[in-house]
């Protein structure tokens, strides 16, 4: 993944970009803004971490966390959505998963829910099982991940 390119490419749309993350801890928006320049881009970064920090800062529901808990798409789009809704960005990415060590039978390390919103367009998500690869990989994996998505979402931008 270029991320000078994915820049590049928002810039040229006027499309200013938020991050919403979880066990990502902010390195999508550490990637961008490793990046000369991305100041024209990069709107905000959220970083939460907890289920009160995700209600708090970006309006997702305790309800949807108390029925499918914080590893989960409909977790995932409340919280892309929340980051549009709470930024003057025109696109959103949500990173929520499990990086490890741990997990469950039901929730296993290496499971990483994401999220997309655009301004004007339906919300997309989906979940990659990255399995237990390790902290740092999962991690590495889900940013680039989430970069990826984010070059596909300026698709919904002329």
């Amino acid at each position: 993944m270029n991320v000078a390119d994915l820049l590049d490419r928002a810039k040229a749309r006027g499309v200013r970009i938020a991050t919403a993350e979880s066990c990502t801890g902010g390195m999508v928006a550490a990637a961008l803004t490793d990046i000369p320049g991305s100041s024209a881009v990069v709107e905000r970064g959220f970083i939460t971490y907890t289920n009160t920090s995700k209600q708090e800062m970006l309006g997702v529901r305790a309800e949807t966390l108390d029925a499918v808990g914080a590893v989960s798409e409909q977790v995932a789009r409340e919280m892309a959505e929340g980051a549009l809704r709470h930024s003057h960005a025109q696109l959103a990415v949500s990173i929520t998963g499990i990086a490890g060590p741990g997990g469950s039978e039901f929730k296993p390390e290496g499971r990483v829910c994401f999220g997309v919103a655009a301004e004007g367009h339906q919300s997309t998500t989906e979940t990659v099982e990255f399995g237990a690869l390790g902290r740092n990989t999962v991690r590495q994996q889900a940013r680039d991940r989430a970069l990826a998505l984010l070059l596909h979402g300026l698709s919904n931008f002329a």
